[in-house]
């Protein structure tokens, strides 16, 4: 009988459990997955990182959702799709793929007033968002801009956008200084150089009109050879943006630079962009040692006479070749009181620093006070790369290329080559 007792009594709890198990109303949140050794990142004394997708392929810019996801936009189709929705469904801190969509590769994602804008190397499209965040149709966007410049060389298209109706496009010059054959010894520079009548600027269009081009189009800025970064401040109501700056110096002219210089040379640059301002590209590049625009080799340049008097002077120089690759002010409340409104930039790596150990691979921040610079810049997250020092860009394990803010102030980085997602936070004492 105790027998009878026993086994009916753990028959009972047994259903009990399962029962408990499958009841939808057991409200008990998961617990969340801590990620060893800050996912491999340093950050300043408070901050923790933690990855929170993998393996999405080559992701390049994000943008994060009112409501908690995030969608990815990819340099090359995976599976036939250029665009990933995440989201973490089950509450363990970990993004799940909710869905892919959209037939292109690209760059640029961005989201304003209810749609996703998202770019390929030629067109940018818009979708539609319902009030939880998701694309509602995914196979028919709108076209609003058609028929960019695609000539491979810094074909990427970024985006940003403002509060009056306007998104603003990259069209990066198919170039390295607009020499009458490109990269190549003894070849002058093209004056004036045709390149920059439909690329090397920003053009602003319509964010409601279908298939508009050029001729429908302003060029708002001109003389950027590449701007992978950019982004609207709400602050000061203006576009700021990051650019790669030019290659090659002691390549193409080894009377004038050696290898060293070459390697430093010329700066990378952010600036603040005001409609119709030229920062100089091809005639002039920035030397953040002597704090000059100095006139290029290729228009009659030495490395010291200096050129671009009618130029927009950068307000940051970074050393040369490390890829600004995004720009984003924080705007939220979580970090302390020194990053907001500052700017955060994200350095995708440099490849040609030789005889120097590449550098970038890292994210950095600037404080920021009434639009300007208020002190220098600093690495913010750094460990990237997975290695101390970075002699081949193919030794780099991940290397920075997105940034976006989630709803809850916390930082996000894409990674373009293992397609990983990395999230940022400041936990509350």
């Amino acid at each position: 009988m105790k027998k009878r007792l026993l086994f009916s009594f753990a028959i009972f709890c047994a259903v009990v459990n399962l029962v408990a198990a499958n009841d939808s109303t057991n409200t008990t949140p998961k617990k969340l997955v801590a990620d060893p050794v800050n996912a491999g990142l340093k950050t300043p004394s408070g901050f923790s990182a933690s990855i929170v997708a993998d393996n999405l392929g080559r992701a390049r810019h994000i943008v994060a959702t009112e409501q908690g996801g995030i969608y990815v936009k990819l340099e090359r189709l995976k599976e036939g799709k250029g665009i990933v929705y995440l989201k973490d469904a089950d509450g363990d801190g970990k993004m799940e793929i909710n869905k892919t969509f959209a037939n292109y590769y690209g760059t640029g994602i961005a989201i304003k007033n209810g749609y996703l804008y998202a770019s390929s190397d030629q067109d940018v499209f818009r979708y539609k968002l319902d009030d939880k965040g998701n694309v509602i149709d995914t196979e028919n966007p709108q076209r609003i801009v058609k028929g960019l410049w695609d000539k491979r060389q810094h074909a990427s298209k970024s985006l940003a956008l403002d509060d009056a109706g306007n998104i603003y496009v990259n069209i990066g010059a198919p170039s390295n200084s607009c020499q009458e054959t490109d990269r190549t010894k003894g070849s002058k520079g093209m004056n004036p150089c045709p390149i920059l009548d439909s690329a090397g600027g920003i053009w602003q269009f319509k964010v409601d009109l279908a298939d508009q081009s050029y001729h429908n189009g302003v060029r708002y800025a001109t003389g950027l050879r590449n701007v992978v970064g950019l982004d609207w401040n709400q602050q000061q109501k203006k576009l700021y943006v990051t650019m790669h700056g030019r290659d090659m110096l002691y390549t193409l002219y080894p009377d004038m630079f050696d290898t060293t210089v070459s390697a430093e040379l010329p700066s990378e640059t952010m600036y603040a962009i005001n409609k119709g301002d030229n920062a100089g590209w091809p005639y002039v590049y920035y030397d953040h040692f002597q704090q000059k625009k100095i006139l290029a080799p290729e228009y009659g340049g030495d490395g010291k006479k200096t050129g671009g008097e009618n130029a927009i002077d950068p307000i940051v120089a970074f050393p040369a070749h490390m890829g600004p690759n995004a720009l984003l002010f924080y705007t939220g409340n979580q970090f302390p009181e020194k990053y907001r409104q500052g700017a955060f930039i994200a350095f995708h790596g440099s490849w040609n620093r030789s005889p120097l150990p590449q550098e970038g691979y890292y994210v950095v921040f600037v404080p920021f006070k009434d639009g300007k610079p208020s002190g220098k810049w600093e690495v913010f997250a750094d460990g990237f790369s997975g290695t101390g020092v970075v002699k081949n860009p193919r030794e780099a394990q991940h290397r920075p290329c997105g940034l976006t803010q989630g709803p809850d102030g916390s930082l996000y980085v894409s990674d373009d080559v293992k397609g990983t997602i990395y999230k940022i936070s400041y936990p509350s004492k």
